[in-house]
């Protein structure tokens, strides 16, 4: 490919072919994809990108595919909205929600790199896919496999919620629910990989898949004028999509396509699982694993492999790092609906949540552009709210009882 040089270890800089692997064989370190940005300035240029389809693949010169894609044409290019009663209710000057509630097909920014890692692993020619997934991964790799044609397997821990269970038996793939936590599945997931030649998205393929995390971070500078926002709130389970909208920052401005860089990064986690929190704020370069104990499910990665990064980022842009209880991660999730009528997962919740105890600390400013990354729709964990919200109104079907309820309303409904 024109555009992509293979593979470099992030730890001894070694480099490899584009090839699926993932771990460097000398110091085991993870790999990534290196790019020739001198051969993409100029080719990929703002009117260029102006004038494509709007999906993830008008960034197409900054991701891993050769050629056209197999999956993935509708996905991406969410909207990012200007949060202004939010933003009054939370005392901040401009707020941004870029809003992966609405991601193409499945709701969550997981279809993001889900479109790369499939059509890369259809030019490898695998004919099987799989992952080890917290629900929205596995959402994914369901549907986006079924539209690719390939044969599927998700691997999930079974003590999911039973809607994000059924969310992936729709489409129809073999899922697998483990009887223990996502890094169990994790572990079980690198044994078949190594037995099987099956396209483990975030595993033999994670290099490529997950390159399309930085489409998000593309398009919020696309989004706000050409331009990277002051600071930037994201969620952190793995710890990858924070250093991937970071790395997008990098490249928009390496390329000219913004005029500077002056963002800073900070991390959110929910309490029940906060080891890159944890070392952000205990100022640690080691990440100890955590056994999660928390209701934002698709965060619940213990041993999350790329927090090392995560928090390297997170210091070096002059970020921090907050997480939520459960309590907190709720109230989250419902002053979002009410403010700004956006129906966020749990995920969401602890991104709102984080933001608000940022801001109460001092570590967010108050001023400048901020943008909240919101990957996931309230749909996949409605659960999260059982008991929480109010009961419906029950009138009876005439005019007199309705006007009795209303009248209890008052100014406050």
């Amino acid at each position: 490919m024109a555009h992509v040089k293979g593979l470099r270890c992030r730890e001894c800089s070694r480099d490899y072919p584009i090839e699926p692997i993932y771990v460097c064989e000398f110091c085991f370190g993870p790999l990534e994809v290196v790019y020739d940005y001198e051969s993409i300035r100029g080719v990929l240029t703002r009117d260029e990108i102006r004038s494509r389809p709007q999906n993830l693949w008008r960034y197409r010169e900054l991701l891993p595919v050769e050629g056209e894609p197999v999956v993935g044409k509708q996905s991406g290019f969410t909207p990012l909205i200007k949060a202004d009663r939010l933003a009054r209710a939370i005392g901040v000057d401009e707020l941004y929600i870029k809003d992966d509630t609405v991601t193409h097909p499945t709701l969550s920014f997981k279809d993001r790199v889900v479109s790369v890692a499939l059509s890369k692993a259809s030019e490898f020619g695998f004919d099987t896919v799989a992952c080890a997934s917290t629900g929205n991964l596995a959402h994914a790799v369901a549907a986006q496999g079924a539209a690719g044609g390939f044969r599927r397997f998700v691997f999930i821990p079974a003590t999911l919620e039973r809607s994000k269970i059924v969310a992936s038996l729709a489409y129809e793939p073999n899922v697998m629910a483990v009887e223990g936590n996502y890094d169990d599945v994790n572990r079980l997931c690198s044994e078949i990989a190594n037995k099987y030649r099956w396209a483990f998205v975030n595993i033999n393929i994670r290099p490529y898949y997950a390159e399309g995390s930085k489409t998000q971070g593309h398009e919020i500078c696309e989004q706000l004028g050409w331009k990277a926002p002051d600071h930037v709130v994201v969620p952190c389970a793995s710890g990858s999509l924070l250093t991937k909208i970071w790395k997008s920052f990098e490249e928009m401005h390496k390329l000219d396509l913004i005029p500077e860089l002056r963002s800073k990064v900070f991390a959110a986690q929910p309490t029940g699982c906060s080891p890159i929190s944890v070392a952000v704020k205990t100022q640690s370069e080691v990440i100890r694993p955590v056994k999660p104990d928390t209701i934002a499910r698709s965060l619940a990665i213990g041993n999350p492999a790329d927090g090392y990064y995560a928090s390297r980022v997170v210091h070096n842009t002059g970020g921090w790092a907050e997480d939520a209880t459960d309590q907190e991660i709720v109230d989250a999730m419902k002053l979002l609906a009410r403010t700004e009528g956006i129906f966020a997962e749990t995920a969401g919740g602890v991104t709102l949540a984080c933001a608000i105890k940022l801001l109460q600390s001092g570590k967010l400013p108050r001023e400048g552009s901020t943008v909240l990354c919101i990957t996931g729709n309230g749909m996949k964990t409605k659960e999260a709210l059982d008991g929480q919200v109010d009961n419906p109104h029950r009138i009876k079907p005439n005019l007199g009882s309705f006007e009795e309820v209303l009248s209890r309303i008052g100014d406050h409904g």
